[in-house]
């Protein structure tokens, strides 16, 4: 792998739709959007087993310790929220821009160019690769 090319910014899983087009495609960039929100769904997950270990430790524990397993079940409890809610909310962004990704003309699916971007407005201007198409995407 060649380290020079990377910078701090293609460390990150996940990119906003016109750079991670400019830089991956979209096909990529939508693959990576739907690994990060497989990953806060493991993470999810592995925070109720966390509560749900919190709560069998409570029983016997000293009050000090279940002090600290009241702290434990509260943060383990909106880490695994924060988590759910992140993955619904990165499947539901995939999902809305997958939608938007079929050009109109010719029906090739992904294979975008980004052609212009107004962020006030959340518009991506696309170009269809196979027959130059344009048309924006609402993000």
């Amino acid at each position: 792998m060649n380290f020079s090319k990377l910078d701090a910014y293609s460390i990150v899983l996940t990119h906003p739709l016109a750079e991670g087009i400019r830089r991956v495609g979209f096909r990529k960039w939508h693959e990576r959007e739907l690994m990060a929100g497989h990953v806060h769904l493991v993470l999810a997950l592995l925070s109720l087993l966390a509560l749900l270990a919190s709560f069998e430790a409570f029983d016997g524990a000293a009050p000090l310790g279940k002090l600290l397993d009241v702290l434990f079940v509260l943060v383990c409890a909106a880490i695994s929220l924060w988590a759910l809610r992140r993955y619904l909310f990165l499947l539901g962004y995939a999902e809305a821009m997958a939608s938007q990704a079929t050009c109109k003309a010719c029906g090739e699916y992904g294979r975008l160019e980004v052609v212009s971007e107004d962020r006030p407005q959340r518009l991506t201007g696309v170009c269809c690769r196979k027959c130059a198409h344009r048309w924006a995407i609402e993000s």
